[in-house]
């Protein structure tokens, strides 16, 4: 028994960590006032990006060389990259065009499928990507991964584990302790006001969108460098679309997504186990990859009415409007 908990929080951890990087990113573009549907495309294209990079660079570094160690490391700057680059359409739809940002979030999601699956295809001539050589590695953190049961669960991780921790951190920071974060929720809030105070809404929100790429692609990367190990069409089925829930489950807030994140990530983890305990079959295995998702829909339910998003989400700025 002890060892399908210990297994459990593990994979847990696994499955919230891309989730954690794409709710930060859903934080920091909705307290900025624009909502980004798209979380779920910028995953993707930072999916295939972090398969490619990786694969790219990885093939001429010699196994246990610094050039392997590193290359998933490029991968995720590649992905970091791709994300930022599909953020700017809807940027600049969302911001400078006024459309409707549901309907460019969308249009995101479609795109980044769209391109990525045909690259892949146009690259490798095939339906996904090679599995990757230099994959991302579980480390143990020194005599904390040596306490009896707890060390197993929660200290043997990915580094990008670790690292999406110190994001959350640094996003707490960025938004509540620094000029730049309170300028930032401001204009989430209320634009003209902050307009009136000389502060660029425009700029801004343009900062937070690409920043909310930039972390939405390596949450893509993170899921197919550490969990599929390669890119393909169902990479990513609907993480983004958690991550959104993550976000708004978290009360738009980087601590509240994480824990919301790991919450998901748990509903993930169970549907995981259960097929490896065989318990699919008592159980059609389409009712048990429902599981999150289920999970997702009635926690999104349950908080009708009793979430506030930032007043100004969603909302176009007129610059000399009130």
């Amino acid at each position: 028994m002890l060892d399908i908990i210990v297994i459990l929080i593990n994979n847990m951890l696994v499955y919230a960590t891309p989730l954690i990087f794409a709710a930060l990113g859903g934080v920091f573009s909705e307290r900025s006032g624009v909502v980004n549907i798209g979380l779920e495309g910028m995953m993707i294209i930072g999916a295939f990006g972090g398969a490619l990079g990786t694969i790219w660079f990885g093939q001429e570094a010699q196994a246990g060389s610094f050039a392997a160690a590193a290359a998933p490391w490029i991968g995720i700057a590649v992905a970091a990259l791709f994300g930022l680059l599909l953020a700017i359409p809807h940027a600049v739809a969302s911001i400078h065009f006024k459309a409707d940002q549901v309907v460019s979030g969308v249009a995101i999601n479609f795109l980044a499928l769209g391109v990525s699956v045909y690259f892949v295809k146009q690259i490798y001539n095939a339906a996904q990507t090679p599995a990757v050589a230099q994959l991302i590695h579980k480390q143990a953190i020194p005599l904390l991964s040596s306490i009896p049961v707890v060390g197993q669960a929660f200290f043997v991780l990915y580094p990008t584990t670790i690292l999406a921790l110190l994001f959350v951190a640094l996003a707490y920071y960025i938004l509540y302790k620094t000029p730049f974060g309170l300028r930032l929720r401001a204009v989430g809030e209320h634009p003209a006001a902050a307009d009136t105070n000389g502060i660029n809404v425009y700029k801004m929100r343009y900062i937070a969108v690409l920043i909310s790429g930039m972390l939405a692609g390596i949450g893509g990367a993170v899921q197919s460098l550490a969990i599929a190990g390669n890119y393909q069409y169902g990479t990513i089925s609907g993480q983004g679309f958690m991550a959104l829930a993550a976000m708004i489950f978290g009360k738009w807030h980087p601590v509240g997504a994480m824990l919301a994140a790991l919450f998901f990530g748990l509903a993930q983890a169970i549907s995981a186990l259960s097929q490896t305990i065989g318990l699919n079959a008592y159980i059609p295995n389409d009712f048990i990859n429902m599981f999150p998702y289920v999970v997702t829909i009635l926690a999104l339910a349950g908080l009708v009415g009793k979430t506030n998003a930032p007043a100004a989400d969603g909302k176009p700025y007129e610059k000399g409007s009130r």
